[in-house]
């Protein structure tokens, strides 16, 4: 073998396993990735139980009920389609009825999402772009524009800072 095909030999090599490696870590973590889904999503693809998913609305106004053992049911909505949640855990402070959250779970076999992870929105100024676009498709978008999220368009030096 010549120095050239030695050397394009190597490169092939290490191109090759570093495919493999980067194959092999996004195999490892497809089972871990929970894609986001808004309750008319979940009706038009279909209910999968047992699929891990995150599941995005507004907690639907009157459906927070406590129960025994830290257990709380609510219903997730985009204004076109409900769907009903199952915690059992703390919520977060900001957690409440009329508020954006995003859910980390699974539906079992009934049809109940059984939620192990709730996440609310921080502050009346923010609303996760996937809900923003949720809202927009169902025609309830009552904001102005885009979502506003954390800004971080200030040069250096520009305004104030906390």
């Amino acid at each position: 073998m010549t120095k050239k095909q030695q050397r394009t030999s190597l490169i092939l090599g290490g191109l090759l396993l570093l495919g493999a490696i980067v194959g092999l870590m996004l195999f490892a973590l497809s089972e871990n990735i929970a894609y986001f889904n808004s309750p008319s999503d979940i009706v038009e693809r279909g209910m999968v139980p047992g699929e891990r998913i995150r599941l995005g609305g507004m907690v639907a106004e009157g459906s927070v009920k406590r129960g025994a053992d830290a257990l709380i049911t609510f219903d997730v909505t985009d204004f076109a389609e409900t769907a009903s949640v199952s915690y059992r855990g703390l919520v977060p402070d900001l957690f409440r009825e009329g508020q954006g959250v995003i859910v980390e779970g699974a539906f079992n076999k009934e049809g109940l999402f059984v939620a192990d992870t709730v996440l609310a929105k921080h502050d009346e100024n923010y609303t996760p772009p996937e809900i923003t676009d949720a809202l927009k498709r169902a025609g309830e978008w009552q904001g102005e524009g885009e979502a506003k999220g954390p800004s971080h368009s200030k040069k250096y030096g520009e305004g104030s800072y906390p």
